[in-house]
């Protein structure tokens, strides 16, 4: 009898055990997604010194030089992400100027939070919003930058929230001081807005602003920027970027009434004959007559009419890309060898990109 109730009882056990099992809710697995890149370049300023370039990452001359490489993993587990976007090189030390250490390889590293179909949290710190261009060179046609994008914001660390309604965006957000992963002793916060609207299937609006008071001389900062792109065919498409920032500054505790002001606007026409090779001008016009930016080494201030021209050479991961500059400025900013100064300058560089 007793041997009957053991037998019973380890029957009942082992019919709760496989029960169990059987109506466990399984646990959702995650999803992982790594890409990266490298790239590298040769440049040659025509006027012999490495000095005349005035844009990010490509200060050099008659040198073969590393730009970056760069590892990125997305992975999704429900309705929480995250990014981790890692980059070394000249490129990612331009790139967080402000850090130090292993923390300036952190390009980007956020976590965000899909609330609603329609409503995204992200905290962290990512790549700006502000302006055409990207850090990351596969995502330029271009291998040299704008102005617009070297003296606009490169990233911000903060808070953000993302708003879907039908064919418009909207995003509003608060971050450290620009280009800051840690806030600066004493500094006040930063406000991100973004409105984002498809026109079409093939044409796309974004209205950008950042704007907050400055750490280093309590001015009050602003920036307003407006990105278009369009896609006539396969053949053929453009964009446009447009970027003002307006500076008022502190005066015996009272703010200036007016404030001063540094402007850009760029378009990029991208032709495309073939898969494997493409063309882009990109025209840009870049005023900071008030010394504010990009022409602080020139009292005066200077605008600047930058032309270049890049060819995209694909060869499956590999992309070449042969790029003419020219430049011409209102003021004497760049110079020859001989220290003489100059209104303008041009260039040659030979850009190799690889991505997987």
């Amino acid at each position: 009898m007793l041997r009957k109730l053991c037998l019973m009882a380890s029957a009942i056990s082992i019919s709760a055990h496989v029960i169990g099992q059987e109506t466990a809710p399984k646990e959702e697995k995650g999803t992982a997604t790594f890409s990266g890149f490298a790239d590298a370049y040769f440049r040659s300023d025509f006027m012999s010194t490495p000095g005349n370039n005035r844009t990010s990452f490509t200060n050099s001359h008659n040198s073969f030089e590393l730009g970056m490489a760069s590892m990125k993993v997305d992975y999704t587990k429900g309705k929480v992400s995250m990014t981790a976007d890692i980059g070394i090189g000249k490129r990612a030390q331009e790139f967080s100027y402000n850090e130090t250490g292993l923390t300036s390889a952190i390009k980007q590293l956020y976590i965000s939070y899909q609330a609603k179909d329609w409503l995204k949290f992200t905290a962290g710190s990512w790549a700006t919003h502000v302006g055409y261009e990207l850090v990351d060179a596969p995502a330029n046609r271009n291998y040299s930058m704008s102005y617009m994008f070297s003296y606009g914001p490169f990233f911000h660390t903060g808070l953000k929230a993302e708003i879907t309604a039908g064919k418009s965006g909207f995003m509003l957000g608060i971050a450290n001081p620009t280009d800051f992963k840690t806030a600066p002793i004493n500094s006040s916060k930063y406000v991100l807005a973004q409105y984002s609207v498809a026109l079409s299937d093939d044409v796309k609006a974004y209205v950008n602003y950042v704007g907050g008071k400055r750490f280093t001389d309590s001015a009050r900062t602003g920036q307003f920027d407006l990105v278009l792109t369009a896609k006539a065919s396969d053949l053929f498409s453009l964009g446009f970027n447009g970027t003002v920032a307006s500076n008022r500054f502190q005066q015996n505790s009272k703010y200036d009434e007016k404030s001063t002001k540094w402007w850009g606007s760029a378009l990029y026409l991208n032709l495309d004959p073939t898969p494997g090779f493409g063309i882009t001008l990109r025209s840009e016009y870049f005023s900071d007559k008030n010394s504010l930016a990009a022409m602080s080494f020139a009292p005066e201030g200077a605008a600047v009419f930058a032309n270049t021209l890049s060819g995209n050479i694909h060869m499956g991961s590999l992309t070449l890309i042969p790029e003419f500059r020219v430049e011409s400025a209102t003021g004497k900013i760049f110079s020859n060898k001989s220290g003489v100064a100059r209104n303008g300058d041009a260039s040659f560089l030979l850009a190799a990109v690889y991505k997987f």
